[in-house]
Formats: structure tokens, C-alpha cells, sequence
């Protein structure tokens, strides 16, 4: 997992590291509020939740010093990693 979010590389990153475990990301979501479904606990504990809030918000904060639709940026690949792509139409965003 990235410790820092400098860049739209590091948020592309970021995106697919979270979906890539099985987390469900959108980019409004609070992370202490995901939670396993075939186990019904906590995806996270509170400190990762905190350490990935503060890495979302960073990934706000990049996309918009470069111009960049969050939602879309994020949606894309998360469409792409889960292989929802061949089936809904992907965003505009560039990646």
C-alpha cells in the first residue's frame, strides 16, 4: 500500500490496490465503514481506515490540482481491475 499520494500515478495505484482487495471503492465512502461481507466484520481497523481516508483525501486533492474527474479517474479503473469493463461502458476520464 502507498504511504503518500504525490501524483495521478499514485492515485491510480491507490485505486487498484484498495479494489484489488475486494473493497467495493468509491471515493465519497468513509474506509472505517466498509465492511467484509462473508464475514460481517471490519474490512479495516481504525487505524488503516485512518491512514486510507487520509490517502483519499490526498487523491482529491491531486486529481483536482491537475483537473481531473475523481469519480471518473477512479471508476475507470475499478471498472478495468474487476472486469466490469466489458460489460458497462467506461467514463471518459484519461488514466
Amino acid at each position: 500500500m502507498l504511504q503518500s499520494i504525490e501524483n495521478l500515478n499514485d492515485v491510480a495505484e491507490f485505486t487498484r490496490s484498495v479494489v484489488r482487495n475486494g473493497v467495493n471503492l468509491y471515493p465519497d465512502d468513509d474506509f472505517l465503514n466498509y465492511i467484509n461481507l462473508k464475514t460481517g466484520e471490519p474490512t479495516y481497523t481504525k487505524e488503516e481506515g485512518e491512514v486510507l481516508n487520509q490517502l483519499m483525501t490526498n487523491a482529491f486533492e491531486i486529481c483536482a490540482k491537475y483537473g481531473v474527474d475523481i469519480y471518473g479517474f477512479m471508476g475507470e479503473i475499478f471498472l478495468r481491475e474487476t472486469g466490469l469493463d466489458k460489460i458497462i461502458p467506461l467514463p471518459t476520464a484519461e488514466i
